[in-house]
């Protein structure tokens, strides 16, 4: 069974009118997909490196 994404729990878009899934929408699907998402929750386990390692060092600068 699918469910429906609901819009500013689910997704929303951003200022170039593309869709950006949240960590919500993320948590309920359950691990990471490898894609680099903004808003992933499981810290990139799936990404390869190096791509991996400078996304966490984005988001942590972008948290300070």
């Amino acid at each position: 069974m699918t469910q429906k994404l609901i819009e500013h729990v689910d997704f929303y878009f951003n200022e170039e009118g593309l869709m950006v899934l949240t960590s919500a929408f993320h948590l309920k699907r359950g691990n990471c997909c490898g894609n680099g998402c903004l808003h992933c929750p499981y810290h990139y386990e799936k990404v390869p490196e190096p791509r991996r390692s400078e996304l966490l060092q984005k988001r942590e600068k972008a948290s300070k």
